[in-house]
């Protein structure tokens, strides 16, 4: 008989988490304007918020927290993550930041200005802010599968080619850099292909446009292109890395997520210009060019993550409990973005709650309902998060809107995700008594859904 799947690791520290009473949950979601960001953990059961700086560390990451350099300038940390990030993917360059939107601000800051055009696959919220509160555009030229939610494609993150040629055939003059985002988070978690890489770097190369990844979730992009893109399969995890890296000329990365860290970030380029530019705006947002706003025992923690995470087991326990949670909504005929993510499952909103219109937000409502009936704090990637048209202000409706159900990695049990399962399943079976949804009472001129103020309908 085979053996079943287990964990690649061993559980060392414990910490309790508090069940809470419906009534407790209704009135503590009402104070928070029905906007799960405003809840605090002692309020929240499992929390599915994010997988970013949620994870779990090493043993060996906390060894190496303990001995960080914590020098101003020239830290011995430093070097160690340099060296790694040099390893992974080719880059000579490396800026630290605090954190994924912080590279983002000071590498837009040298890059992006008012008029400019941002093509990619879909572009994530701070990605997008970041282009827009600049007066710039952010062009999603994502593959049109990625908007059938039940549609089984192994590579839905994928960058259309077509798309992104007829874009730059008719505003290559208006556009700094090309950017995929790896995994694509905004349409489900999704990989992007090795394929599809080298086409865009083709594309780009056509009218001499550099690429930039948003990294945050590239090993995880690593592992899909292992087990699903043939001419793989006998690859490492990274020497895969080093192949997707070969066709960027830099990269932004929120630590927080594939490196196992609880804060870090960092630029990495080949493009000495870039560098140098970000330097200057690194030093006024961050802090000095080898720190950038990390401490060096998170320097430490970077180098050592990175290094645990490019290894197949590690990814494959993170992914096999993604996918654990997407069977057993299968089990319950739940919809979702499919085939599962790397790091979530995204729940089509608009497919469970069929009587609440767009425009009540049914990815939030179905957000608010899940916390309601169990303590399960998901988040809305959906209406909400798309802000409102920067020239119309009229709310963006055209895309998925998904409940996101972030897992953090070497968190929860598969206990846990049985309860998930469970709690959806229970909203499900009263789908047609929502009717209702959520309006907005105050919102921010970009990024409103991290502040945004609701009321229930």
């Amino acid at each position: 008989m085979e053996l079943p799947f287990a964990e690649s690791w061993k559980i060392k520290m414990v910490e309790p988490i508090r069940k809470s009473t419906r009534k407790e949950r209704e009135k503590w979601i009402k104070e928070a304007h029905y906007n799960v960001f405003q809840l605090k953990a002692e309020q929240v059961y499992i929390d599915l918020l994010t997988d970013s700086g949620t994870n779990a560390m090493s043993d060996r990451q906390w060894a190496g927290m303990m001995i960080g350099d914590e020098s101003y300038a020239g830290a011995t940390s430093f070097f160690k993550m340099k060296e790694m990030i040099n390893r992974l993917t080719g880059f000579e360059y490396v800026l630290p930041t605090h954190q994924g939107r912080a590279a983002e601000n000071v590498l837009f800051s040298c890059l992006v200005k008012e008029g400019d055009y941002i093509p990619g696959n879909s572009h994530f919220d701070t990605t997008k802010g970041h282009i827009e509160s600049r007066k710039a555009f952010a062009v999603d030229c994502t593959v049109d599968e990625a908007k059938n939610t039940q549609l089984e494609v192994p590579f839905k993150g994928n960058v259309d080619p077509d798309k992104l040629d007829k874009f730059l055939s008719e505003k290559a003059d208006k556009v700094p850099f090309v950017i995929v985002t790896i995994t694509n988070n905004t349409a489900g978690g999704q990989p992007v292909s090795m394929e599809n890489l080298r086409q865009v770097r083709n594309i780009a190369n056509k009218y001499h446009k550099p690429v930039l990844f948003d990294s945050a979730r590239f090993a995880e992009n690593a592992y899909f292109i292992k087990i699903r893109e043939k001419g793989y399969e006998n690859k490492t995890i990274k020497e895969i890395c080093r192949e997707m890296f070969s066709y960027a000329d830099g990269m932004t990365m929120s630590a927080k997520k594939d490196a196992v860290v609880n804060m870090g970030g960092f630029i990495a380029t080949n493009i000495q210009d870039w560098y140098d530019r970000a330097k200057v705006f690194g030093i006024v947002y961050e802090g000095y060019i080898t720190y950038g706003g990390m401490n060096g025992r998170d320097m430490n923690a970077v180098a050592i993550g990175l290094d645990e995470n490019t290894e197949f087991e590690t990814l494959e326990t993170r992914i096999k409990q993604v996918q654990y949670l997407a069977q057993r909504l299968d089990e319950f005929n739940i919809p979702y973005q499919r085939p599962a993510g790397g790091h979530a499952i995204f729940v089509d909103a608009p497919k469970v709650l069929t009587h609440v219109p767009k425009e009540e937000f049914p990815a939030q409502t179905l957000t608010v309902e899940l916390y309601l009936e169990a303590g399960i704090r998901g988040c809305e990637i959906g209406y909400l998060l798309a802000d409102r048209d920067p020239v119309t202000r009229q709310n963006r409706f055209g895309g998925n809107d998904f409940l996101r159900l972030a897992i953090p990695r070497r968190v929860y049990t598969n206990n846990h995700m049985d309860v998930i399962a469970v709690a959806l399943k229970n909203v499900f079976d009263r789908k047609e008594q929502i009717n209702r949804g959520v309006k907005i009472a105050w919102e921010a001129d970009i990024m409103r859904h991290f502040t945004v103020k609701l009321e229930r309908l």
